[in-house]
């Protein structure tokens, strides 16, 4: 977990976060024991902005990759953040529900939930099933 962290510790000063000064950094690592960064991205038309887990699981996909086995996730805060609705989505995705999912702060505060926990009744694959 500790390079987990310092890739997310890392990545996070990378933020480009002029508007809300929120910096947050995110690292997966994979199946294959890979760590992939990611970092806010915000733009002046908000929604148009890129969250830390967004930027991570990107950087996982172009290389190939689709398994999450661990994820951090550390912002500014006086307590831990958790990803926002669309990035536990996005997790789930490529994790599944016994992956753990750290919440950290700059401080050192961490709060550790898996991912089923994070996003109980996750929209999956099994949805998509058009017998019905």
């Amino acid at each position: 977990m500790d390079e987990l962290k310092a890739a997310a510790l890392a990545v996070r000063e990378n933020a480009h976060a002029p508007y809300s000064k929120f910096q947050v950094g995110a690292a997966i690592r994979t199946g294959s024991g890979a760590i992939y960064a990611g970092c806010n991205v915000e733009n002046v038309a908000y929604p148009q902005g890129i969250c830390a887990e967004a930027g991570a699981i990107a950087a996982m996909v172009a290389a190939g990759e689709r398994d999450i086995t661990a994820a951090y996730v550390v912002a500014g805060s006086p307590t831990p953040v958790p990803p926002c609705g669309g990035c536990r989505q996005k997790l789930a995705e490529f994790a599944r529900g016994d992956v753990s999912i750290t919440m950290a702060t700059t401080g050192g505060v961490e709060q550790v939930m898996s991912m089923a926990q994070l996003l109980p009744g996750a929209f999956g694959p099994e949805h998509m099933d058009k017998k019905s």
